[in-house]
Formats: C-alpha cells, structure tokens, sequence
C-alpha cells in the first residue's frame, strides 16, 4: 500500500482525557519475526505484527531473496524458513529499504555472510542520507565488500562473503549494529564474540535464545555475547507485544495535561527498551506497571499514566541507550518543565531519520524555548506549562516519524498554530496515531 502525502494542521489544545487504549504493535519485534523466521528451518508464526511501511519493507525484501511469507488473517503471518545461509537473489537487484535503519542494518549483516549475494541496496531519500559507515566497517570484518569503496551511504552494492570468519566486537549505544553483528556471525565459521558495556535493547538476543541453540549470554559487570556459526536455527512462534516507543507519545500528553489518566494496553516492557518511563518516574510522573507476564522472552504489560507535577529532567549517558527513539518527545516535556533540563550523550541523535538534535531546537525556538548543545550534551530551559496560540509552528519534509508526533504533542498542549508537513511518515511506526489521538480528543485537519 502506499500512503498518499498529507500535511497536518493544528491549532487547538486537547481537553482533559481518561481513556483505556492499545498503541501500534512494536516495529523492532516486528521486523525481527520475519527477519529471524526467514533462517530458520520449517515454518513460524508471527502474530499482532505491526502492518506499517518498515515492516512491509520488510517483507518485500525478503520475498525477493526468496522467502515465502503468507498473510493468514490480519496482522498475522506464516513464514517459511529457508534456513541459514540460503537467502538467494539475482545478481544485481535491487533491494529498497524504505525509511528502516533497522532493516537495512540487520538485513546487511544476515546478507554479509550469506553465499553468492551480489545486491544493489538503497533506502528512501531519508535514509539515504545517513551515514552507514560503522556498520560497513563492521561487516568488511567478515569479508564482505561494499561499493563505491569510501562512499559510506546508500545507494551501495553489496558483495557477500563467502569464507567469513566471526569476529571480536565491543559494541557501543547502536543496538543495531550490535543485532547485524550477531546476524552475521550466524553463518560464519568460528565464534562470533561480542562485548557490551552498556547495555542496549536485546529483542535479537531473545530471539536467538529461543531458536539457536549455539548462543551464550554472560550477564556480569559487562554483557558477553558468544556465538558459534553453522548451527541451524529453530523455527518459532512470536506474538509482538504493543510498542513502549509510540506509547512514549501518549504518555508524555498524559502527564502534562491536567486531570487526565491513560490505561495502555499489553506493551512491551523489556528492562532495555523501558529507560524512557524509568527516567521519568524520578523526576515524578505518576506511572504504573499493572499486570506484567513474559511471552517469547519478552516482558508485557499494562502501562497506567496519571497527570503529574514533573521536575527538570536530568538524563545521564545511561539512560540514551535505553530510551534512543523517546528522546524528541522528552525534548517537549522538558520544555513545558519549569527549570532546566540536561541530556548527556546523546550525540547519536545527529544520524536518525534526521539530525534530532538541531530539528528539535529549531522546533521548541518557535515557541520561544531556548535550548543549548554543546559537544554531546544538550540543556533546554523549560518554561513551564504555557499557551502558545499567539505563536507559529513549522515543520518541513524532515521523513522522522518520532519530530513529526513530538511537534503533534507540543501543539495539543500549548494550542501553537502548527504545520506538519508530510506527516504521512509517521506511518512507517505509527499507523494508528491519528486515530488514538482523535479519541482522546484532539482536533487537527488533514491537508492533502
């Protein structure tokens, strides 16, 4: 399906809510249950997958290296496991990416090591335009080769390995980059070890520790990650839980409105995806988890968010790799925070689906809130809760789902006159946001 370009326009602010709900299913899962179905042997199930443009990327990918996937109801899916190292495609194809840094990343890394690939590999003009030059670093260790040589964005052809060796990894905040290093050691002969000092979401891990026998986790002061290549992989059955991610955007609404109350629905609470609700229980939001259980190693639950007196955030390096995608959103709570509010080590942000950073600053400028970044730290000077309706909001074509939905929230609650442009983008996390917004009872225009 493709989804026609629209614009959003909004001008009023939302009026107090309690509401129970269900957010989108999570995309990470949800591109991992195709991807790690496709290795392995026989047939698997993936159930509640979240039907979004990344994960139809997804599919679409790996239909053209020969998997056979079937749609049985919606949101539920058979895939047919070709088993490890036998993805196959015409040299020279082409295979598109979309907008999925997750796709591209961890499809590189199963493609690195499988046999006789030679792709032509691009994504969408935002993806494109960031840099993949770690994750081509990395994948080079196994042997596989990438040109142009020295170019480090897509579009690239990629050449597989066929002697790849595993190799010594100590990861850093990306758990992409550690995932396509995991993937890759799959099919490589030898072991695969990874180090990780911090540690960052694991959803690959869990998958493997469920179909691959020839995984170890060694969880100490730091977290070891061994793999032995050649092993087959087992097919398995996954439900996906909902995203903690896009339940980021109504929690963030709920605190700051007064005399609201949210109840979300069966999210994923995996302990490294879950830094963003930690992060602001300290600083004094009023957040409960009701009703947690754990399916396909996967911690889920119920969230409950009651409006809150908040503090200034304080984020220390820690909590970056546990909250990466939520960071826009906190960016807007900070603001209408009364204080100054610090986030350290976030540099990453630079190389999104935009440079968050700047994008957010020139956004939160519009509305007269200052901010600062300086090297891998970033102070916003919260005013407290204002109204801004005096005041003009717009945002360009950026292709970032999480600035598109940040501005969204900022606008609900100041009442700013605000232009979102292309926001058909927040279809590749989101498809539902709109909907659930509108039953909480905001008021926006859709401009085709």
């Amino acid at each position: 399906m493709i989804v026609k370009r629209f614009d959003i326009v909004l001008k009023d602010i939302i009026p107090p809510f309690k509401k129970k709900i269900e957010v989108d299913s999570d995309k990470s899962i949800s591109i991992r249950s195709f991807l790690i179905g496709s290795l392995g042997q026989n047939v698997s199930k993936a159930k509640n997958v979240l039907e979004s443009d990344d994960v139809k990327s997804t599919i679409n990918c790996l239909r053209k290296l020969g998997v056979k996937i079937k749609k049985i109801s919606k949101k539920n899916y058979l895939i047919f496991g070709k088993g490890l190292g036998s993805l196959s495609i015409k040299k020279n194809s082409i295979l598109n990416f979309g907008n999925s840094g997750t796709l591209a990343r961890l499809l590189i890394g199963i493609l690195t090591t499988t046999p006789d690939i030679q792709v032509k590999i691009k994504g969408d003009q935002s993806l494109n335009k960031r840099s993949m030059k770690e994750l081509i670093f990395l994948m080079s260790k196994f042997g596989a080769y990438f040109l142009p040589k020295k170019k480090s964005k897509f579009p690239l052809r990629l050449i597989s390995s066929n002697m790849p060796i595993g190799i010594k990894y100590h990861a850093g905040v990306s758990a992409q980059l550690k995932s396509a290093v995991m993937l890759a050691g799959l099919n490589a002969y030898g072991n695969t070890k990874i180090t990780e000092e911090e540690k960052s979401r694991d959803h690959t891990e869990n998958f493997l520790s469920s179909s691959y026998e020839s995984i170890k986790i060694q969880n100490k002061n730091k977290k070891f990650i061994y793999i032995e290549g050649k092993r087959n992989l087992k097919a398995i059955d996954v439900t996906v839980p909902g995203d903690p991610s896009s339940a980021a955007f109504i929690t963030a609404l709920t605190l700051l409105k007064k005399n609201s109350f949210i109840k979300i629905k069966n999210v994923g609470l995996n302990p490294t995806r879950i830094g963003f609700y930690n992060l602001l229980k300290i600083h004094g939001a009023k957040i409960q988890f009701q009703n947690k259980k754990k399916i396909n190693n996967e911690f889920q639950g119920d969230i409950l968010v009651r409006s809150s007196n908040l503090k200034p955030i304080l984020a220390s390096k820690k909590y970056y790799v546990n909250s990466t995608d939520e960071y826009p959103i906190l960016f807007v709570i900070a603001s209408l925070i009364k204080g100054i509010s610090i986030f350290k080590g976030i540099g990453d942000l630079t190389n999104k689906e935009s440079n968050r950073i700047s994008e957010m600053q020139k956004i939160l400028t519009q509305v007269n809130i200052r901010s600062k970044f300086s090297k891998d730290e970033l102070k916003i000077f919260g005013k407290g809760m204002f109204k801004a309706k005096n005041k003009t909001i717009n945002v360009p074509n950026l292709g970032d789902h999480r600035i598109c939905m940040s501005s969204f929230i900022l606008s609900l609650l100041t009442g700013a006159k605000t232009k979102i442009k292309n926001f058909e983008t927040v279809y590749t996390s989101s498809p539902s946001f709109l909907k659930i917004m509108k039953s909480l009872g905001a008021k926006f225009e859709i401009k085709k």
